[in-house]
């Protein structure tokens, strides 16, 4: 056979100095031991308010990997080395949301009760994925912080509608799972949530950062006095990263695109000086639809946000 010849699939051109980040990718099965960063996605998107193809993102982001070197200019240091244990997706429920939900909740337990994860991470998935899986670090007998990037509060009532991708953190607050006093939210948009779920998070003492503040201020400042604001009240610190904190421009694939939100550089900036902190040990990044991306610009810039927690915890 030709030396030129590749297998179906594989790429045409191999550079050996050069090893993608999807490489850095180890299945369970082939790593024995402690786990510095463990990574599992929950495709689930039917509990979606709005129509949401989120189910396919878990894959689509880690395809995106493929896109970047291991290699950070900007800090001359190679990620090569670096094993991320990749667990693979929980299975869903077909039809049943909460079933799916709960399903997320014992595979999420599993892990934290079976192997010893330093850092874990989750690829959603709409944003209701995210209650599970603080649910499941809460039982470990971790008080939870969160730091949520977000346009939205998600703090809408259950009543209405159930437990959606717009109640991730009223669930977690009813649930007794997080005190609103140990969420901080960072990038909440005008003209995207409604009165009531403004009053709610002022009434349960959640610290709200409005995309004024962000664009009127320094977002290393902010993520500084966040983690300050939580360090000494819970034990442990959870990102969440819904992607449509980022303005449409920069993430076209999010089912609730709008104007006036965060550019990337500001994201993953936040993103890798919040990893820095030793009590940060988790993130989920959510709310990507692949099928109404353009050219998998969403999924690119989540993968990139991956890439600043590892640059963020390494370095």
């Amino acid at each position: 056979m030709s030396k030129f010849l590749r297998p179906a699939g594989q790429a045409k051109f191999v550079d050996r100095h050069t090893k993608k980040m999807n490489e850095l990718l180890v299945a369970k099965e082939g790593h024995n031991g402690p786990i510095k960063y463990g990574l599992v996605g929950s495709p689930l998107s039917k509990p979606s308010i709005s129509h949401s193809g989120a189910s396919f993102a878990p894959g689509t982001i880690r395809q995106a990997m493929a896109s970047y070197s291991s290699y950070s200019n900007h800090s001359n240091h190679d990620f090569r080395d670096l094993s991320i244990v990749d667990f693979g997706d929980v299975l869903m429920q077909p039809t049943d949301v909460v079933e799916s939900q709960d399903r997320i909740y014992q595979s999420v337990s599993d892990i934290l009760s079976n192997h010893e994860v330093e850092n874990f991470i989750m690829f959603g998935g709409d944003h209701s994925v995210s209650f599970p899986a603080i649910k499941a670090h809460h039982e470990q007998g971790k008080t939870v912080g969160v730091i949520q990037f977000d346009a939205h509060h998600d703090l809408r009532n259950l009543e209405d509608g159930g437990p959606t991708n717009g109640t991730p953190f009223r669930r977690s607050i009813e649930n007794d799972v997080l005190k609103g006093e140990h969420i901080v939210q960072i990038g909440i948009r005008d003209f995207t949530n409604a009165k009531a779920y403004a009053d709610y998070a002022e009434e349960q003492g959640v610290k709200v950062y409005t995309m004024q503040d962000v664009m009127r201020g320094d977002i290393h400042q902010i993520i500084q006095e966040s983690i300050a604001y939580l360090t000494n009240k819970v034990d442990l610190i959870y990102l969440s990263v819904d992607m449509d904190v980022l303005d449409q421009a920069h993430a076209p694939g999010c089912p609730a695109i709008g104007p006036g939100g965060m550019g990337s550089w500001t994201l993953l900036e936040a993103v890798e000086q919040a990893a820095q902190h030793e009590k940060v040990r988790a993130m989920d990044i959510v709310e990507i639809d692949p099928t109404v991306d353009i050219r998998n610009m969403t999924s690119r810039t989540a993968s990139f946000v991956l890439f600043s927690y590892l640059k963020g915890k390494e370095l």
